[in-house]
C-alpha cells in the first residue's frame, strides 16, 4: 500500500486531548511515525484539520428494499465526500435487518460497493413491528455492532426492559427512537404555535419526552447504557443533562437540521421540512444547542434519509418523513455552532468522534501511531453554496441547498486510502 506523509496538519484528537500543529504518516493502512516513512507520498495539508475518520451513528442506506433512493454505493460515496469514514446502517430496511442472514447480506455489498465502512445495527424486535424480541445472539454473532428499531420506538415497556437485558449480556448498545405512539399518532410536524396557525396536525413533544424519561429509568435500573437518537425536545435534554449528572449511562445525539432549523421554516410547505422528530420550536432548537455546549448532547449524527424526488413531490400531510444528510452534516455544524461561537473546533470534532466511539464501545479511537488510518480532513474556513445538484447521495431531499455555509470536508481517508480528496 501506498505511503503518505500528511505535511502540516492541525491534528485535532479529542482522545488524546490534541490540538497542535503535528505531521502525520500512513504506511500499510496505518497510522505511522513520519520518521519511519521510506518513500511516501508528501501532501501539504497547509493547516487544514486532520481528525480521527468521523464516524455517523444513524444513516438509512435504503439497501435491501428501496434502491431506487439509495444504495450503499451511493450512500457510502455521499458519506465519504461528506467526510465520514464509518457509518451505523439503520435497520428499517426491507426485509428489516432482524436476522444473521440479513446482516451477512449487508456485509456483503458493503464489500462489494462500499468505499466507507458500513457497520450494521440490528432490529431489536422481529419484523421490525416492536411485537417480539429479536434473536440478538445471532445478530451480534453476525456482526452488529448495535441495535435499534429506529423509526419505531417499543411501547411495551416490558419486551423494552426484557430486550435491553439481553443487551446487556451480549455486550450491545441500545439506540432508541423515542415516541410514545398516541401522542405522536396521525402528527406531521411539531405541536405548537405554528402548527396552529398552519391547520396541520402536530406532534406533541410530550411524545418524545415520556420515551426518554423511560429509557433513562431502565438504562438506571439495568445498568446498561442506552442512546437517544435525534434528541429535539428541551424537555428531553433537561432529562438527559440531571440523568447524566447522577451517573446514570445515557447518551444523546442531535442531528444538524434540529440544530440548526425550527417548525416556522413549515410555514412554506415545503416536504423537505418534514422529518420525525419535527423541527421544533426555537426554545427547543436553542436548549438542543446548549446541550451541545455543556456536554450533554455528545453526539452530532445525520439521520440521513434518502427518499425518491416523486415521494417528496406531494402535499406535505402526505410525504415521507426524513432528508439527506452526509453531505451537508460538517458545513451546516460547522456554520451553526462553530463560527457562531457555540462550540470550538475540538469541541465540534469530538461530537463526531469521541462520542460515537463512545457509545459504540470502541475504546482508544485516536489517531495515535498504530491505529487504523482513517482520517477526515476538514477546511474550516472554506466558504460554498450548497448545491444538491452535486451530492453523491441520490436523495435531493434537503432544506439546505441554496445554503451558504463556512467549512467543509475535503478530504477522507479509509484505511491508508483516499476515497475523496477535494484539494
Amino acid at each position: 500500500m501506498k505511503e503518505y506523509l500528511l505535511k502540516n496538519c492541525r491534528l485535532i484528537d479529542p482522545v488524546r486531548h490534541l490540538d497542535t500543529r503535528a505531521d502525520l504518516g500512513v504506511a500499510d493502512g496505518r497510522m505511522t511515525d513520519p520518521g519511519k516513512l521510506k518513500n511516501p507520498e508528501v501532501i501539504d495539508l497547509d493547516g487544514r484539520i486532520a481528525a480521527p475518520g468521523f464516524i455517523d451513528l444513524h444513516v438509512h442506506l435504503r439497501q435491501p428494499g428501496n434502491t431506487a433512493a439509495e444504495t450503499i454505493a451511493t450512500g457510502t460515496m455521499a458519506a465519504a465526500a461528506g467526510g465520514f469514514t464509518a457509518v451505523v446502517a439503520m435497520p428499517n430496511t426491507s426485509p428489516a435487518a432482524d436476522t444473521a442472514g440479513a446482516i451477512e447480506y449487508l456485509r456483503s455489498c458493503d464489500k462489494q460497493s462500499g468505499v466507507v465502512k458500513v457497520l450494521a445495527s440490528g432490529c431489536m424486535t422481529k419484523g421490525y413491528l416492536g411485537e417480539e424480541m429479536a434473536p440478538i445472539g445471532g445478530l451480534k454473532a453476525a456482526g452488529v455492532v448495535a441495535l435499534t428499531d429506529d423509526g419505531r420506538c417499543i411501547q411495551n415497556h416490558a419486551l423494552m426492559r426484557h430486550v435491553m437485558e439481553y443487551a446487556k449480556s451480549f455486550g450491545l448498545p441500545i439506540l432508541d427512537h423515542c415516541e410514545e405512539k398516541n401522542l405522536a399518532a396521525g402528527g406531521v410536524m411539531h405541536e405548537g404555535q405554528w402548527s396552529v396557525l398552519l391547520g396541520i396536525k402536530g406532534m406533541s413533544g410530550l411524545a418524545e419526552d415520556l420515551i426518554v424519561a423511560r429509557d433513562i429509568m431502565l438504562s438506571r435500573a439495568l445498568e446498561w447504557p442506552i442512546h437517544i437518537q435525534h434528541i429535539s425536545t428541551a424537555e428531553s435534554v433537561a432529562l438527559v443533562r440531571e440523568a447524566r449528572k447522577r451517573g446514570i449511562r445515557v447518551t444523546a445525539e442531535a442531528t444538524p437540521h434540529h440544530i440548526a432549523l425550527t417548525d416556522e421554516c413549515i410555514k412554506s410547505f415545503d416536504s423537505n421540512y418534514k422529518m420525525n422528530p419535527p423541527l421544533r420550536s426555537a426554545a427547543d432548537r436553542d436548549a438542543v444547542r446548549a446541550g451541545l455546549a455543556d456536554g450533554t448532547i455528545t453526539v452530532i449524527a445525520t439521520d440521513h434519509a434518502p427518499h425518491t424526488a416523486t415521494s417528496k413531490m406531494v402535499e406535505f400531510d402526505y410525504a415521507p418523513f426524513g432528508i439527506v444528510g452526509l453531505e451537508t452534516a460538517l458545513p451546516v455544524t460547522l456554520t451553526e455552532l462553530v463560527h457562531t461561537g457555540i462550540l470550538t473546533l475540538p469541541e465540534w470534532v469530538a461530537k463526531f468522534t469521541r462520542g460515537p466511539a463512545e457509545v459504540l464501545m470502541m475504546d482508544g479511537y485516536s489517531l495515535a501511531d498504530g491505529r487504523n488510518a482513517d482520517i477526515t480532513i476538514v477546511d474550516p474556513d472554506l466558504e460554498f453554496t450548497v448545491d444538491p445538484a452535486t451530492f453523491r447521495t441520490k436523495g435531493r431531499n434537503t432544506p439546505f441547498g441554496g445554503k451558504r455555509c463556512r467549512g467543509k470536508a475535503v478530504g477522507t481517508i479509509v484505511d491508508g486510502k483516499w476515497v475523496y480528496r477535494a484539494f
